[in-house]
């Protein structure tokens, strides 16, 4: 018994050391820091009290969710009919769907510019039709769509790789009994890729939350927590604020990754 607890400690003692070393001293670091400056620890209570910052978490918070409903909804579509549909360019529409995951936040923001910008082609387009040039880059509107392009490739290949293992016999024996193809994706497909579903939205909502690159190339009108961690830190000098700030959005994302895998079990990890 003793030699087998020995056993787990040492193989457990490295993902001990990287938890700490990674992620516990730093957030505690943050937490510290946070109520170290002129407020103290009413720097956190600023979040909800502040119009600014509160406005900003609400924001946040609002397009990552819109943004993992979004994708998981294409996603879901996509990925199931790519899985169970083979034909001539398959596999090439797989990897430009995927492609995104090779671009940095700040290439999708410039393309979002390119097609939503004063000089985007969504804007010649509507001019042309219209009389007047629509242009939403620069606004949540352009962060959302930056947002649901680079959450695609990753939730895509999750539901893909879902929907192999998804038994057939079950959609069979359904339909067999009357159900009616709407029956069968609500009653038998949709169940069966839950934990999918759950994993993916998770990794996808953290990474929105989070997102850094995408916001900093349209910050125009966008007001954002990781922009006002960045503004706060450089323009305004408020280290502690900017602390406070991280930890929660921190702490934000750790909740929502640890409610998932509650949820979905194990299945998380296949989202990264």
């Amino acid at each position: 018994m003793r030699n087998e607890l020995r056993r787990l400690i040492f193989l457990l003692l490295p993902a001990g050391i990287f938890f700490a070393g990674f992620f516990l001293l730093p957030m505690a670091r943050l937490f510290f820091i946070g109520g170290s400056g002129k407020t103290g620890w009413a720097a956190y209570a600023a979040i909800l009290t502040d119009s600014n910052y509160f406005n900003s978490l609400l924001s946040t918070l609002a397009v990552a969710a819109a943004t993992t409903a979004a994708t998981l909804i294409i996603s879901g579509i996509s990925g199931v009919f790519l899985q169970r549909n083979r034909f001539p360019g398959n596999g090439m529409l797989v990897a430009m769907l995927t492609f995104p995951l090779a671009f940095p936040g700040v290439v999708i923001g410039f393309m979002v510019i390119m097609l939503a910008g004063r000089q985007g082609l969504i804007g010649q387009v509507t001019q042309a039709l219209t009389g007047e040039k629509l242009v939403f880059a620069y606004t949540l509107s352009g962060l959302f769509m930056g947002y649901v392009y680079f959450s695609i490739p990753r939730t895509i290949l999750t539901v893909m790789a879902a929907a192999e293992k998804l038994d057939p016999k079950l959609e069979e024996a359904a339909r067999s009994l009357g159900a009616s193809p709407w029956r069968v994706v609500l009653d038998v497909i949709i169940p069966g890729l839950k934990p999918a579903f759950i994993s993916a939205g998770a990794i996808c909502f953290a990474t929105a939350v989070g997102a850094f690159g995408t916001a900093f190339t349209l910050a125009a009108k966008i007001n954002v927590l990781p922009m006002v961690i960045y503004t706060e830190f450089t323009l305004s000098a408020n280290i502690a604020m900017a602390a406070a700030l991280s930890f929660v959005l921190g702490a934000v994302t750790w909740i929502v990754l640890a409610l998932a895998r509650t949820a979905a079990g194990s299945s998380v990890a296949a989202a990264g």
